[in-house]
Order: C-alpha cells, then sequence, then structure tokens
C-alpha cells in the first residue's frame, strides 16, 4: 500500500524517533511465529501478500517498490522477520509507526553517524493515506482516488471535472450487498425503479437508466425494457458517472452512466470461500480464487462466482440463481495483457408486480401479500458474457487499448397480471380483476471500441488526449401469449382477503397461453434492431499543476428498427424490406467541456456543460423519422480530500434537461401514434462522502436534494384536463440520503479484529406516477453489523452479522415503470428486518 510524498516533512525529535523504535522493539518481541509462503516476486506484490498474511498495513511513498524484485520467503518467522527477509537487498528501511502500520523508507535516507557516534533519524510521517490497492483483496478502504469511468484514463478524481463516485468492493464486503441496489443505495441521486420486481433498473439525477455498461460496454442490450440479472459476487466496485456520458458511451439517457467493474486475475495468489444465510430461507454461496498459473507469472487466472436460494417475505416469490465467473491474462510481453472472461448466469424465480394503490397511497395490506397464485409457473433466465481487454503499451506515454463484449440473453416469464392494467382494481370494494400473460425475449449483441490514449507535454501545458471508435449491434426477439388488456372473471381476486382465490387450475394457465391479447392480434411477434457506430475524441490539459481544462465530443451514427408481426419470419422481413417507418436513422455530434481548479491540495473547484444523444423508436402518423432526444448539463461544485488524502468529498450542482421525448399524438386515432416534443428538467444539489475519519473509523454517505419535473407534454399543448405540465417526475424523492458508519477495533489488543457499523437510509415523500395521482410515503430505514475476524493457521476467518430494516419499518421503493402494469397497481415494497449471517474463510 502506498501513500503520497508529503509536501514537506517536519523534523521528529529524537525522544520520538527513539519512541517508535522502542515500540518496533516491544511489537517484535509480542510476534508470535508463524507459517510463510511467498514466492519471489515484484516486491509490491510481495508486501501485498504479506499484509494479508499478518495484519499488518505497509506504507511507503511514491512507486519505490515497484521495480523491486523481493525473494522468496518460505517458512516460519515472526512478522518483522519476514519482512526483514522481504527487504533483503532492496536499499528500503523499515519502520513500526504503530501496532498496525509499517512505514517503508529509502535505507540511503539515513544520515551519517555524529561526532558521538549517535546516528540521525530522518523524519518520519506516521499517519498517511493508507492508498487503494485494486490488485489487494484484503483492502478496506473505502475511498478510491481514481475512476476510469469518467475519461477513459487514469486521471485521479480530484483532476476530473465531472461528478464520479465508486462503490468498491470493501463497502459491498460490510453491507453484504447481495444485489446492484444494495450497493447503489451509498449513491446520491440514484434511485431503484425495477420492473417486474427484479434488483435493476434505476433512475439518475431523476432519469430512467434501465442500461447497465460492463467494463465499459453495455451489458443488457440496447433495448432495456426487458429483465436484466447480476449478481455482485464477480465485481470489483461500481462507478456512477453523473450526467449526459454519451461522449464516450453513446446513446444513452442523461441522468448517467452505471458501469459495473468485474474482478481480474491478480499476480498473487488469493483463496476465499464464504457462506450467507438469513431470513426467508436465504442461503448463498461464493466463491473466489486468484493466482498465477505460470511460476513466471506471465498467465494468471481468476474463478469466482455465487449460488443463491432464497424466498422472500412476499409470498410465492423466491429466487434460484448460480454465477459463475473464469477469467484469464496472459503477458505475452512486459507491455502487453490481455484477459478473456466468461460469465455465465441461470436464475429460476417469480416475477412481482407489487400491491396496487388505493386512494392516493399503496393498499393498506400487508407487505407480505402477493396477488399472483401458488400455481403460477416458474419463471426462468439465462446469460452469457464473453468479453475481452487487450492493452498494449506503444512506450511510456502511449497506449492502445481494445475491448470486446459479446452476449447472449433469454428470459421466460409467466404472470398473472392486472388486466385491464389502468382499471382493473375496483377500490371501493377492493376487487382486482386479472388475466394470464406470457412474454419471452432472446437477445443477442455484440459491443466492441478501440482507444488510443497518449500524454506529451506541449510549451507549457501537459496533455493527455484520448481517439476512440465504439461499434455496438443488437438483435432481440419478443414474443406474447394470453391478455392483459381483457380481464378473466374467474380469476378476480379480492385484495383484502385473497386466500380464496389462490391455487388457480394449471390448466387454466395452459389454456390462455394458447390465446392471444386482442391488442396484440397479429403483432405478439417483434424483432428489434440496432446498430450504432461512434468516434470521439478527448483532450485533458493541465496547466501549472493546478489548472485543468477537458474538452470533446462524440459523432454518433445510429440505426434502429422494430418490427411487430404474426410470426418471427414476418417480422423479420419486414424490418429487411421496411420503409423509414420501421427503419430509423440518426447522427448528431455531443460535445463536452470541463473546468477544474485546484487552489490548494486538498480543494478542487469544477464546472462542465455537455450533451447526450439519444435516438427515438417511435412511430409518427406519417412514418417520418423523429429528430433525435437530446440532453444538456450545466453543473458546477467542488471535490475535497481531509485527513491527509483519507477521505474525499464532492458536492455538485446541476440543471439538466432532456427534448424530444415521445408523447401521445392525439390528432390521430392510432394509439401507438407519437410526437417528439415532449420535455423533462432535472435540477438539484448533491452530497456524496467516502473515506476513513480515523485510522478505524470509516463512512460512506451522500445527501440529494432533485427538483425534477415535466415542462411540455402534448396533452398540455392540446388543452387536455390531464396535461402533465409542472408535475413533478415520479420516484423521485425531493430530499435523500444515507450515511453508513464502520468501526474497526485495530489499537486495543483485546478486541482486535472487532468491527462494527450502522447505516441510515431515508427518502422523502414520492410522486407515483406522471399525473401525480397519489404518492409514495417517505422512510427513514436502519441497517447495522458486526464481525470479527481471527487467523486461522496462514487463513483469516470473519464472522459477520447484518441487520436490513433493524427497526423493521414498512415501506415502499418505487412504482413499475409502466411497462408491464399500471403504477397503480404496480408498487414495490421494500423488506421487513432482514438477518443475515456470514462465514468468510480467506487465504
Amino acid at each position: 500500500m502506498k501513500y503520497p510524498a508529503p509536501a514537506c516533512r517536519a523534523p521528529l525529535y529524537a525522544a520520538l524517533a527513539a519512541g517508535l523504535l522502542t515500540s518496533a522493539v516491544a511489537i517484535a518481541a509480542e510476534q508470535a511465529a508463524q507459517t510463510f509462503d511467498i514466492r519471489s516476486q515484484a516486491l509490491s506484490s510481495a508486501l501485498t501478500r504479506f499484509s494479508a498474511l499478518t495484519g499488518l498495513q505497509v506504507l511507503y511513498e511514491g512507486d519505490i517498490a515497484e521495480r523491486i524484485s523481493a525473494p522468496e520467503v518460505k517458512g516460519s518467522y515472526t512478522a518483522e522477520q519476514a519482512l526483514q527477509n522481504l527487504l533483503r537487498g532492496s536499499g528500503l528501511h523499515y519502520r513500526f509507526s504503530n501496532g498496525n502500520t509499517v512505514t517503508l523508507e529509502k535505507a540511503a535516507a539515513l544520515e551519517p553517524q555524529t561526532a558521538t557516534g549517535t546516528t540521525t533519524l530522518p523524519s518520519v510521517t506516521v499517519t498517511g493515506k493508507t492508498s487503494y490497492d485494486p490488485n489487494n483483496p484484503f483492502d478496506t478502504n473505502y475511498a478510491l482516488p481514481n475512476s476510469s469511468t469518467a475519461t477513459k484514463t487514469d486521471t485521479p478524481i480530484m483532476e476530473t471535472p465531472v461528478s464520479i463516485q465508486v462503490v468498491p468492493r470493501a463497502v459491498m464486503n460490510d453491507q453484504k450487498s447481495v444485489t446492484i441496489k444494495d450497493a447503489l443505495e451509498n449513491v446520491s441521486s440514484v434511485r431503484p425503479q425495477p420492473t417486474l420486481g427484479n434488483d435493476v433498473g434505476f433512475l439518475v439525477r431523476g432519469f430512467r437508466q434501465p442500461k447497465f455498461f460492463r467494463n465499459g460496454l453495455v451489458a443488457n442490450g440496447t433495448n432495456a425494457n426487458f429483465p436484466s440479472f447480476f449478481d455482485t459476487a464477480n465485481l470489483e466496485r461500481l462507478e456512477v458517472l453523473k450526467g449526459p456520458a454519451s461522449i464516450l458511451f453513446g446513446r444513452i439517457e442523461p441522468g448517467g452512466l452505471i458501469n459495473l467493474t468485474t474482478k481480474k486475475p491478480l499476480d498473487t495468489p488469493y483463496y476465499s470461500l464464504e457462506q450467507q444465510f438469513g431470513s426467508y430461507d436465504f442461503y448463498r454461496t461464493q466463491w473466489d480464487a486468484t493466482g498465477p498459473v505460470t511460476k513466471e507469472g506471465d498467465l494468471l487466472y481468476r474463478f469466482n462466482g455465487s449460488h443463491l436460494s432464497s424466498n422472500s417475505f412476499r409470498d410465492f416469490v423466491f429466487k434460484d440463481r448460480t454465477m459463475a465467473d473464469g477469467s484469464m491474462t496472459w503477458r505475452p510481453t512486459d507491455a502487453t495483457d490481455f484477459t478473456v472472461e466468461v460469465e455465465g448466469l441461470d436464475q429460476d424465480y417469480q416475477a412481482d408486480l407489487g400491491v396496487p394503490v388505493v386512494g392516493t397511497r399503496p393498499a393498506a395490506i400487508p407487505v407480505s401479500r402477493s396477488l399472483r397464485d401458488p400455481n403460477d409457473p416458474v419463471d426462468h433466465a439465462s446469460k452469457v458474457n464473453l468479453n475481452t481487454e487487450l492493452t498494449h503499451r506503444l512506450n511510456e506515454s502511449w497506449i492502445i487499448h481494445n475491448r470486446f463484449l459479446m452476449q447472449n440473453t433469454n428470459s421466460r416469464e409467466t404472470f398473472i397480471n392486472p388486466a385491464p392494467n389502468a382499471t382493473a382494481l375496483n377500490e371501493a370494494t377492493g376487487m382486482l380483476q386479472r388475466n394470464i400473460y406470457f412474454q419471452s425475449q432472446d437477445t443477442e449483441s455484440y459491443a466492441t471500441n478501440l482507444d488510443l490514449t497518449g500524454k506529451f507535454q506541449l510549451g507549457s501545458t501537459n496533455h493527455e488526449i484520448l481517439v476512440g471508435y465504439d461499434y455496438l449491434r443488437s438483435f432481440t426477439k419478443y414474443h406474447t401469449q394470453g391478455f392483459y388488456s381483457v380481464a378473466n372473471p374467474s380469476l378476480d381476486i379480492n385484495i383484502y382477503n385473497p386466500g380464496p382465490s389462490y391455487g388457480i387450475d394449471p390448466a387454466v394457465f395452459s389454456n390462455a397461453l394458447l390465446s392471444i391479447d386482442p391488442f396484440d392480434e397479429g403483432s405478439n411477434f417483434a424483432v428489434f434492431k440496432d446498430e450504432w457506430h461512434g468516434a470521439y475524441f478527448q483532450d485533458h490539459i493541465t496547466l501549472w499543476d493546478t489548472l485543468h481544462i477537458l474538452g470533446g465530443g462524440r459523432y454518433d451514427w445510429t440505426e434502429s428498427g422494430n418490427a411487430y408481426r404474426e410470426s418471427f419470419a414476418a417480422a423479420d422481413n419486414a424490418l429487411k424490406n421496411s420503409s423509414p417507418t420501421l427503419i430509423r436513422k440518426n447522427e448528431g455530434f455531443s460535445p463536452r467541456v470541463g473546468l477544474l481548479y485546484q487552489p490548494l491540495n486538498w480543494l478542487s473547484l469544477y464546472g462542465n456543460w455537455t450533451n447526450s444523444f439519444g435516438a427515438n423508436n417511435g412511430v409518427s402518423s406519417t412514418g417520418a423519422a423523429f429528430a433525435p432526444q437530446i440532453g444538456e448539463q450545466f453543473e458546477a461544485g467542488f471535490k475535497t480530500e481531509w485527513f491527509d488524502k483519507r477521505l474525499s468529498t464532492t458536492v455538485a450542482y446541476y440543471h439538466l434537461s432532456k427534448e424530444n421525448l415521445l408523447t401521445p399524438d392525439l390528432t390521430t386515432p392510432d394509439l401507438n401514434d407519437s410526437v417528439a416534443i415532449g420535455k423533462q428538467r432535472s435540477q438539484g444539489i448533491e452530497l456524496d462522502v467516502a473515506g476513513q475519519l480515523t485510522e478505524e473509523l470509516s463512512m460512506i454517505g451522500n445527501y440529494a436534494y432533485t427538483d425534477a419535473r415535466i415542462i411540455a407534454d402534448n396533452r398540455t399543448l392540446n388543452d387536455q384536463l390531464n396535461g402533465y405540465e409542472g408535475k413533478r417526475m415520479p420516484n423521485v424523492p425531493e430530499h435523500a440520503g444515507s450515511i453508513w458508519l464502520k468501526y474497526d477495533i485495530k489499537r486495543n489488543p483485546l478486541f482486535r479484529g472487532l468491527s462494527f457499523g450502522i447505516g441510515a437510509y431515508a427518502a422523502g415523500q414520492r410522486e407515483g406516477d406522471n399525473e401525480n395521482s397519489f404518492q409514495l410515503p417517505g422512510y427513514v430505514r436502519l441497517d447495522a453489523f458486526t464481525a470479527y475476524q481471527w487467523k486461522v493457521g496462514d487463513s483469516k476467518l470473519t464472522a459477520q452479522f447484518n441487520i436490513r430494516n433493524l427497526l423493521d419499518k414498512t415501506y415502499y421503493e418505487s412504482t413499475d415503470p409502466n411497462l408491464n402494469t399500471s403504477p397503480r397497481t404496480g408498487v414495490y415494497p421494500g423488506s421487513p428486518l432482514f438477518a443475515m449471517g456470514s462465514i468468510r474463510l480467506e487465504y
């Protein structure tokens, strides 16, 4: 682990130096011998392994350990003896800064002896920043100094004039984040909005963002209305880039981008096995193994994954999921790395449509009550990801980077749907009309990019440039059976007394799925095709080491099409021989400009202006293509690093708008006709904090004030009574935030290894739909955990106990985004008290 060289060092008094040496001797005397097996390798990697085995943090300046080879250390030694062997011949000197931290220095820093024969010790900083080490699976830092998502380079976050937040693996481990939804609660202005009760689907700065990126490429196809499934076991971190991200990533919603970074093979062997168990018959096993395949370290592997089996607090809802991820990294030369990764996921589950609304609030029924049926057929989804990543360093300044991702996903879902959607519930009697509906989707997508980055100096300016090109092709087949607009009277259910209606004859499901809803007649087979190209450039200019200018742009070419017919063959043929009604082509330029000024090492002031680009997929009454959707953002804020850069904060103000949204064309009888005149606007203030307040106290937290409203829609322009202009955008609270605190006992020998923490998550009242006809009440949820870690031979064993919703509060997370059901019949409750225990073995 590293810390940056301080700007200046005050000399330490001889008494302090003597005290440190005395402390080191005392610590060494207390150490017991243990078995070490550290192979000969780069000293930086060897020190990572040493820290994992001993629990000691090793701090050093800059890259003094990067180009030094450490000898093999194998046998029984005390921690200090093992460290001495690792540093043998390195020219480095060590000191114990306290009982848990070792500081390395160049031995040459020792001054000559004085006339009295006394050695004058150099000054040493006894506290410093413990830098995040992505190659150390034991790293416990909550704050990461870099993020590749914002600029596709290794620019520090403090020098990047955009708002970017990172949730590292350490936070997911402490909070036991099983889903992406759990992890993203730590980021401001990110709110869940799933469909069919799945774990994904989010609002970022008020705008729905159903797409995910995986290592920088689209991870769930282009038609994001379909279910997506992820597991956190193979994730290294989550990164959220706020605001329009089109310049580097193409067609995307303007609120922001969520990028999942998966675990990569490591030079140092590491093995982990964890068993989790909890409420509602929750059982989850996850594993991780990595290290070198060859002695030379030119071939590395990693294999991780998980198996989940769980019921739910919701009746008849369950998940049974297995995810496995294997990757290999090959280093044919010192300048080239090539990684190939394959991920497979298979899940059986039961779709969930939540609870209905009565009046202006969710119905007063138990949150556990399901209005589905125990005989509802099991739903199924699977996916396979194949991705590669190539990095070739032409020299110290220029790098070529290529990524490729192939994805194949499919899902089959049968559920009992409110029918017809908007008017299914008789609020006076509590009777809900229903029918049976089936949908399936198969998606195959390919994405790739090629980037060239370089650093050079021009006069008094330093430049880091990026030039790139990306391409995506996606093809989806979508099929429906059954009914959603017509009710089956025999399936009516009373939301206050559902028991008599449970137990639908399986033959009823089979017969319903032989029929087609009247609105889908002749159009229940659909194909979607997308093809995007984009070329982009970016220049990060630095002047006087304090002023950073980020400028760039992107030009997109998109082609999108969909066709609904009586068969897949007919739909595909319609697209191949289509008019512009079915195939729409758009192109456009998206700029980004940012400015950051760093007057002090701990303070950065920044601002940016950027646009986003999105193609419209609807149908106009004339058959003409719509102008693309355009997002525009103005943002200003500041970033800080406190306590020797252990704690980082970002404060941002933004004004974000989205134009050319499709709204119904009220001048034609066809309900599918649209016009591109809609506009939405979001503005607000955000605060994000992450890192260490002290050596033992870590935190991650956020707050967001969001004013998100509909500015224009066709109903308003046509003087309709239900116009949406001025309405608040659904599921977006005006005030929301969270804080999570963790305390590690390190200084008290009696309780060393004990950790505990507590978190609070809050959201204000939210509107449930565009009409603002009902509201989801605000809530505060408390979480807590405690853990104890001890050594078993060369291994670490951690026992942990987590509780979510400690006070067992009733609350509601979101509504379905009007994809499979009306918001008034699809409100998703949050989980009651959920307890989870876990045992994790690492070595």
